[in-house]
């Protein structure tokens, strides 16, 4: 199934009160794992960006001045995510501004329905328990050391890994030999336990059915398989 890892940053919380997107980042994934597409842009909000939200992103107004706005790659992100489900970590928050952009744009709202929401997933899978990206990446061992500020793109990488594990994806210990417990295991090497060899079983067919399978391959003429391999 082909699916789409969405990520955005924004000048603020709220699209209603003037607050627009600075940066979207899309990973597609096929089956959980990524296919190495992706689609990414950083985006004139045409309105500064707060002290504060550049804290959290790094995006600062000057950066943003020259890049273009949501309205001119909005047909290329359509086209991108296709009818693909959205995964989406906090979807209502992403959701809310993009719909907000996409209206502004002149283009059709994405229903809700169509993201998957990881906060809820992990809420539901691990309850009372830190589900942030980073306590999630922390969880399941992705290596999150690169991510100094948020970033659509990055954000997106690393949910992708996220998003495997919640699904049920292999976790890295089922790898390590030397956190199970059926391997003897020193600093160089791993023995397995002695293998046990048991004797072959015998299996004893009685008359009445050997009799009974022979009436049966007579039913089927020469085409039965087993007089074939009877003459060979």
């Amino acid at each position: 199934m082909r699916e789409i890892i969405f990520d955005t940053e924004t000048t603020g919380m709220d699209p209603g009160a003037g607050h627009r997107l600075v940066e979207i980042g899309c990973v597609e994934i096929y089956n959980y794992r990524p296919t190495g597409k992706t689609f990414h842009a950083y985006l004139n909000p045409e309105r500064d960006v707060p002290e504060e939200v550049v804290r959290i992103h790094g995006l600062t107004t000057e950066f943003l001045a020259d890049k273009p706005r949501f309205m001119d790659v909005a047909a290329d992100f359509m086209t991108f995510i296709g009818d693909a489900p959205l995964v989406i970590h906090n979807a209502g928050f992403d959701m809310k501004f993009i719909n907000a952009e996409l209206t502004t744009a002149g283009h059709a709202q994405i229903p809700l329905s169509r993201a998957r929401d990881t906060l809820q997933l992990a809420r539901n899978k691990f309850p009372g328990q830190p589900a942030s990206l980073d306590a999630l990446c922390r969880r399941f061992g992705v290596d999150n050391s690169g991510r100094n500020h948020h970033g659509a793109l990055l954000d997106s990488h690393l949910l992708a890994d996220v998003y495997f594990y919640l699904m049920g994806g292999a976790q890295p210990e089922l790898f390590d030999v030397s956190r199970t417990s059926n391997f003897a295991v020193s600093d160089e090497t791993a023995t397995l336990p002695e293998k046990i060899i048991r004797a072959a079983r015998k299996f004893i067919v009685p008359p009445e059915e050997i009799e009974a399978h022979g009436k049966f391959i007579e039913t089927m003429g020469d085409k039965a398989i087993w007089k074939k391999i009877k003459s060979a």
